[in-house]
C-alpha cells in the first residue's frame, strides 16, 4: 500500500512537473507569435511605402531620366 502512495504521489509531481514546463513553453510560444505579428505588420507597411506608384514614377524620373511619352508619340492598336 506504502509502495502504491509513493508511486502515486511521484506521479503527482512528475505530471505538474510536466504541465509547468508546457505552459512555460506556451507562454514563450504566445509572445514569439505576438512579436511575429508585430514584425509582419511592419514588413507589409515597408512593402507598401516600396511599391507605391508614386515613389516608383519619381525614382524612374530622377535616376533613370524617364519621361512619361507626349501624347503625339503614342500609338493605340486595336484589334
Amino acid at each position: 500500500m506504502l509502495l502504491a502512495v509513493l508511486a502515486s504521489a511521484i506521479g503527482v509531481v512528475y505530471v505538474r512537473q510536466q504541465t509547468r514546463l508546457q505552459f512555460v513553453e506556451l507562454t514563450r510560444l504566445g509572445a514569439e507569435r505576438d512579436d511575429l505579428n508585430v514584425e509582419y505588420g511592419r514588413l507589409q507597411l515597408e512593402q507598401a511605402t516600396w511599391a507605391d506608384n508614386n515613389r516608383i514614377d519619381q525614382i524612374a524620373r530622377e535616376r533613370l531620366g524617364m519621361l512619361a511619352p507626349q501624347p503625339a508619340a503614342t500609338v493605340v492598336i486595336r484589334r
